[in-house]
């Protein structure tokens, strides 16, 4: 049993320990630490995190698995880190989007929707990945716990930022971010064009007010969305 299926957080490790002899490999022998955690992070996407295993991994990369130790130290070292690019990835999004330039909490609202719209931003497929994985693991539901209150605290320290009151601006977070984890977790699919359509009045029922149409051409206009006149 390791860390990520018992409870607590898990442990960051040490640097990994180069195999004996590795050295006289070429650099194109062994790959690079992103490539190997590009391809764990697909398998976790595609087949759930009991497929991330190093000898799979390696005949997916066509690389010898002594070039995973240049890089792991092992198994868990690698799904550590798989479970730090998603923090910093969406987690990180979340927070750097509430910090992000709004005349007024309905852009605010809008900047939140760009995560869920672009994916280079926010990775909905990883979130759901990692949210599956935590229903093996104590250490990752942990994980998505912190991280679901980390992102709940930046929506409502933007929604105060604009004259919400602190348990308005609460109960007002939850039911942004909460809605979007529903659509995550039940894998709601809408074509652009319905999820477009709806947003005006999500941003409404959101925050109370209507959102100016100077801050949804903004936001049209990042999507390269035209809307029907």
């Amino acid at each position: 049993m390791n860390e990520h299926s018992k409870g607590g957080a898990p442990v960051k490790r040490a640097g990994a320990a180069r195999p004996s002899g590795a050295k006289s490999l070429p650099d194109a022998s062994r790959g690079s630490r992103d490539l190997w955690l590009d391809a764990a992070c697909e398998m976790l996407l595609q087949q759930g995190v009991a497929s991330v295993m190093i000898l799979p991994l390696s005949k997916r990369l066509n690389l010898s698995r002594t070039s995973f130790y240049w890089f792991f130290a092992d198994r868990e070292e690698l799904l550590d880190a798989l479970i730090e690019r998603w923090r910093d990835r969406n987690t990180g999004a979340v927070c750097r989007q509430m910090e992000a330039y709004a005349e007024s909490a309905g852009e605010g609202v809008l900047n939140l929707f760009d995560c869920w719209l672009d994916p280079r931003l926010f990775d909905t497929k990883f979130e759901f990945a990692v949210r599956s994985w935590a229903l093996q693991s104590d250490a990752v539901a942990a994980e998505i716990k912190a991280a679901d209150n980390q992102r709940l605290e930046a929506i409502t320290a933007m929604l105060t930022r604009f004259g919400y009151a602190p348990v308005e601006a609460d109960v007002r977070a939850r039911t942004i971010y909460l809605t979007q984890i529903g659509y995550i977790t039940m894998q709601t699919e809408e074509t652009l064009d319905v999820r477009m359509k709806r947003i005006p009045t999500y941003v409404e029922i959101f925050t109370g007010r209507v959102a100016e149409k100077r801050e949804l051409d903004r936001f049209y206009g990042r999507h390269r969305y035209k809307p029907e006149i």
